[in-house]
This record gives C-alpha cells, sequence and structure tokens, in this order.
C-alpha cells in the first residue's frame, strides 16, 4: 500500500480512538444486543429438546441430528460469508440474518414431524451464518484498537443470550407446549431493527473500514508458521466446543439421569453453567489485552481439566458449583482465539471470524451427533467421562508463536 494511504489510515484509526466514548460502545453495545437475542433464540432449540424427545419418540441420535443440522448450516457458511464481506462488504445481510432466524423460530413453533424441526434449524443456522462475521467485523472496528474488549464485550451478549433462552424456554415453552415458541419471534423482530441500525452504522464507516482492512502483518511470521498457528488454535477450539457440546445438548439429560431432577430444576443448573460461561468470556478479552492472548489460552483449556476429569464422579451439589468453574474458565479462551488468530491474518477480520465462529459450531454440532450416537449405545454418563479428557489438549498451546510486533 502507498503512503499515500497509510496515512490517512492511521489517521482515521486514531480518528475511531480518540472519538468520545459513548459513541463507540453505544455500537459495541448494540452488536452485544444482538448477538444476545440471536443466541438467546438458537439456545431455545436445545431447551427443548426434552419436549420435543417426548412429543415424537426421537432417540438421541435424531436430537443429535437436529443440533448437526444448525450447526452445519451456522458453520460452513460463516467462513465464505466473512471472505466474500471482507472484500464486499454488505451491511444489508445483518437484518436479512435475522429475518431468516425469525422464519425459523416460527416454523419451530408450528412444525409437527422431525422433518419439518430439521429445516426449522437450518433456517436458524443460516440466520446465524449471516450473522456473526459480520457483526464481529463492526464491534472491531467501534474498538478505537481495544480488540479484546470488544470482542469479549460482543461474545458476551451472545453467551447471556445462550443463558437466558433455556430460563425463558422453562418458563414459557415447557409448561405450555411447543407452540410458546413462537413468542420468541418478538426477539428476532426486535434484532432485526437492531441489526438494521447498525448497518445503517457501518454503511456511514465503510470508508474506515476499507482503510484499516490495508493493515500489512507486523508480526514477522512465515506463512507456513502462520499456517501452522491456526491449525493448532482450530485444534484448541475443538477440544473447547466438543466438550461444551456435551453440556449445551445433553447436560439436561445428564441431571434428569443421575439424579432424578424435573426438566425445570435441569434447566436451572443448565442456566447457572452458561451463566458462569458469559461471565467468563466478558474477562478473557480485557486480560487478553493486558497480559497476551496466548496465556489467557492456556489458563482457559489446560487448566480447566483438574476440573472436567472430576465432574463425572461427584453429587449433585458439587456437579453444579464444577459446572460453574468448568463454564467460567473454559469460555475465557474463545474470545482471544479470535483476535490472536485476527493479528496472524490481518485484513480478513470477517473471514477469521467466521472460520472460528464455524468451528465453533461444526465441532459442536458433530460433537453432538456423535455424542448422541453414544449415550444410546454406553449411557449419558459414559459420554461425560469420555469427554473429561478432552480439556487435556491444551497442552498444544505451547505450540503457538508470539504475535507480538517486531
Amino acid at each position: 500500500m502507498s503512503s499515500s494511504t497509510t496515512a490517512p489510515s492511521l489517521s482515521a484509526s486514531a480518528t475511531v480512538a480518540s472519538q468520545a466514548s459513548p459513541l463507540v460502545m453505544r455500537v459495541i453495545g448494540a452488536c452485544a444486543l444482538a448477538h444476545l437475542i440471536n443466541d438467546l433464540i438458537q439456545a431455545v432449540l436445545p431447551a427443548i429438546y426434552p419436549l420435543l424427545k417426548a412429543n415424537y419418540g426421537l432417540t438421541f441420535t435424531q436430537i443429535g441430528l437436529i443440533t448437526l443440522t444448525f450447526q452445519l448450516t451456522a458453520s460452513l457458511l460463516q467462513p465464505w460469508v466473512g471472505f466474500h464481506t471482507d472484500r464486499h462488504p454488505k451491511p444489508w445481510l445483518l437484518p436479512a440474518g435475522m429475518l431468516c432466524t425469525l422464519v425459523g423460530i416460527l416454523m419451530l413453533a408450528f412444525v409437527g414431524s422431525f422433518a419439518p424441526i430439521l429445516v426449522a434449524s437450518a433456517l436458524v443456522g443460516i440466520g446465524s451464518s449471516t450473522f456473526h462475521p459480520e457483526t464481529s467485523r463492526i464491534a472491531r472496528l467501534a474498538s478505537g484498537g481495544r480488540y479484546g474488549l470488544a470482542q469479549s464485550t460482543f461474545q458476551v451478549g451472545g453467551n447471556a443470550g445462550s443463558a437466558f433462552g433455556p430460563l425463558l424456554a422453562a418458563a414459557i415453552v415447557i409448561p405450555y407446549g411447543q407452540g410458546q415458541v413462537a413468542w420468541f419471534g418478538l426477539f428476532a423482530a426486535f434484532a432485526i431493527v437492531v441489526g438494521y441500525g447498525l448497518s445503517r452504522w457501518y454503511r456511514n464507516h465503510l470508508n474506515l473500514f476499507r482503510l484499516k482492512q490495508g493493515g500489512a502483518a507486523t508480526h514477522g511470521l512465515s506463512k507456513r508458521r502462520v499456517t501452522f498457528a491456526l491449525v493448532v488454535l482450530a485444534l484448541l477450539v475443538f477440544s473447547k466446543y466438543f466438550y461444551m457440546s456435551g453440556f449445551t445438548s445433553y447436560f439436561t439429560f445428564y441431571l434428569i439421569e443421575k439424579f432424578d431432577l424435573s426438566v425445570a430444576s435441569s434447566q436451572l443448573y443448565l442456566f447457572m453453567f452458561l451463566g458462569a460461561v458469559a461471565a467468563g468470556t466478558f474477562f478473557g478479552g480485557p486480560i487478553g489485552d493486558r497480559i497476551g492472548r496466548k496465556a489467557v489460552i492456556w489458563f482457559s483449556i489446560l487448566g480447566v481439566a483438574p476440573f472436567t476429569l472430576a465432574l463425572p464422579y461427584v453429587d449433585l451439589f458439587w456437579t453444579g458449583v464444577l459446572s460453574m468453574i468448568i463454564g467460567f474458565i473454559l469460555a475465557s479462551a474463545f474470545s482471544a482465539i479470535v483476535v490472536f488468530a485476527q493479528e496472524l491474518v490481518p485484513g480478513n477480520v470477517g473471514m477469521i471470524a467466521g472460520v472460528f465462529f464455524g468451528l465453533m459450531f461444526g465441532f459442536g454440532g458433530i460433537g453432538a451427533a456423535l455424542l448422541g450416537h453414544l449415550a444410546d449405545i454406553h449411557g449419558i454418563e459414559y459420554v461425560y467421562k469420555l469427554c473429561s479428557y478432552l480439556p487435556l489438549l491444551g497442552v498444544l498451546t505451547i505450540l503457538l508463536p508470539s504475535t507480538r510486533t517486531r
């Protein structure tokens, strides 16, 4: 890039950093709010699995296939959406994606068999695949250089939505039936309005976005070393979200089978776990800004192993305590992983966000399907014992390079 372009880029970046805090944080806050609603709607699906299983006589394998359908549509499209919009920004995709989610959630309220449930799940996944790369890019653009803070604030909105989804489902859907899922369409309609506002802000800042896209890598790593580091990060995401899928899809079944809890009581435990995930996500980004992404990843994935290994062998009280500790520690990694990857491949914010959100959904979906099949064969408690070893893959963090400027 020529010096005539670089100078405006630096000037524009400085302008963003020096903008009044309320303006920048209002945009980041709107991104987090939209993410909260998006993931709240998504969380309704696994939250009503016990209801769907009872209504339609589904097996654990079929439950896993529902999750797989949603996760694959959410994961396979995201990198392509991010790659394309990095080069050809399309602000209108934000409200359009939420419209797709609205159609999916309304279908889920009124379908009456397994196949239409899969279609509804796919539509919700497609809405998610357009949402995450676009909104992650907007949050980074509004960060003023505090990328970890922006990413974690954006991500904590999603985690909060994931936590409140099962709680609202337990209060609204479980007691009154599948048709009550339609009430969540109101959240989707509101998210369309928020997404439209964000798309207008983004459209007005497209020139700044294009200038900031032109930055060159400053870490001094070879292309081969960068590729290797991205593979390591992908393996860490695998260990994290394969394990997490056991919680989001089957924790209620685990509690019901092992401790004879009611569906409503099991949803409260799931809410506590997902609330701890939200808290861990919020702290992971800012801490990574201060002490480095690699240190956060070390602590988050490998550091949670003693607690996951103990979980299958404790009573109900300690299951609740350990699940919150696991959720808090394990969640702190994702923001650090995304920003670490974006620093490895500058100028591809949307593509990297799409790839890693896609991997998150993809590994989660494959994990849900495989773990559901294992639960049908060996029982749900066996699944939790097997998955407890996954965080040991966190030792791979030692292979990550430093991305500090040289």
